[in-house]
Formats: structure tokens, sequence, C-alpha cells
């Protein structure tokens, strides 16, 4: 019976320690960790987060990291410019799961055709038209450079815990509308969206966007009569 019973509790200790180094879903611990808030300059002042450079890694890229195909879409506004996106639902990395958004880098020719051979177009919301890609746009969508990541983490973020994993931002904006504030960390090509009523938004740029980005959302605030 003694010997039962030490049986048992090996197995059951064996049990909690497999539990342990298993993250949801059945994931193993990432030997590479690949956290929001780990984010270097390179030598050539590129961003690089998740494994993954602006304008130099690719969707392919993006696919091999996050071990998910994604859905590519483009999204044509009735003011502004188009976008093509890569929307990746449910990723896990290094134990935290996110939603991920990658903005591909296209010029106004390729988005054009892509516009023209379009398989569906239908309306995302009222402003905002939606174009489904062809067969085989999806195949060459893959070699496409990632310009852009927004981070949207399925956990809610206090400020206490941003400032612990990312630091003191340069700046802060407020969206009197919205109430979202703006951190910025322009020598990290960093922005995060901070919602007292929602998810916070880690969106990841260039460096060389920062200047244009802040200005955008601090023209937006002016409009809205702050």
């Amino acid at each position: 019976m003694e010997k039962k019973i030490i049986f048992w509790v090996v197995s059951l200790s064996l049990v909690a320690i497999a539990l342990a180094i298993l993250l949801p879903g059945g994931r193993k611990v990432d030997s590479d960790p690949k956290l929001p808030w780990e984010i270097t300059i390179n030598a050539n002042n590129e961003v690089e987060v998740f494994d993954l450079t602006l304008n130099r890694s690719r969707l392919t890229d993006a696919r091999t990291v996050f071990q998910e195909q994604g859905e590519v879409n483009m999204f044509v506004p009735e003011t502004g410019d188009p976008s093509l996106e890569a929307y990746f639902e449910r990723v896990f990395l290094s134990g935290l799961r996110a939603d991920i958004v990658l903005v591909l880098r296209a010029d106004s020719a390729q988005l054009q055709g892509l516009f023209n051979r379009g398989s569906r177009i239908s309306r995302s919301s009222e402003a905002i038209r939606k174009v489904e890609l062809s067969s085989e746009d999806q195949l060459a969508a893959a070699d496409l450079p990632i310009e852009l990541i927004n981070y949207i983490p399925a956990a809610n973020l206090d400020e206490s815990l941003i400032l612990s994993r990312f630091g003191e931002p340069s700046e802060r904006i407020s969206e009197p509308d919205s109430g979202v504030t703006h951190w910025i960390y322009p020598d990290r090509g960093l922005s995060i969206g901070v919602n007292p009523e929602g998810k916070e938004l880690i969106q990841y740029m260039p460096l060389e966007r920062v200047p244009t980005f802040v200005e955008h959302i601090s023209r937006d605030r002016v409009n809205s009569g702050s």
C-alpha cells in the first residue's frame, strides 16, 4: 500500500511538471522568447520584434514564426490610402496570446492590380471596402515585406504593467473622443494605444514612420476640438 501511495505521488509530480512546461494548447515553452517588449534596432536602423525585421521580413517568414497562415485581404477606405493586411487570430508567442495584423508593403501599382483582380468586394464598414484577393495574388502576397505590425494582446494591460515592461514613453497623446491614449516610443518605432474601456493596441513601425504617425494622431486630436 505504501509503495502504491509513493508511486501515485511521483506520478502526480511528473504530471505537474509536464503541465508546468506546457503552454495553452499544448505548446511547449519557447526556447527563443518572442515577447512584445523585446524590441531591437539593428545596425541598419531597422526594427526587429518577434524574430521579424520590418521592411525586410516577408509574410512567409511571419507564417513560420506564428505557425499560422493568416487571412490576407485588401482594405480600401473612402478617404486615405488602401492597405494590404494579413490577419492572424489567436497567435501564441512565448505563452502570450494575441491577435496580430500585419500591414504588407506594396506600391500603388501593385495595390491597383490587386484591386482589379480581386475575387470579391464587400464592405467591412460604411467607409471601408474589403477586397478578397484572387488565388494567384494570395500566393504572391507571401513574398511581400512586412511594413507594420499591430499586436492586440488577449489580456487587458494596465498602465503599471506597461511601464514595467516597456518603460516610460517619450510622449502621451490622448484621443478625447475614444479615451485612448497613445504612448509613443520613437527610438523603438513603437506606439501603445492604452484603452481604459477595451483592448490595448501595440503598433510597431519603421523609425522613419513615427513622426508621420504622431502628426496624424495629433491632427485628429485638434480636429476633434481638444
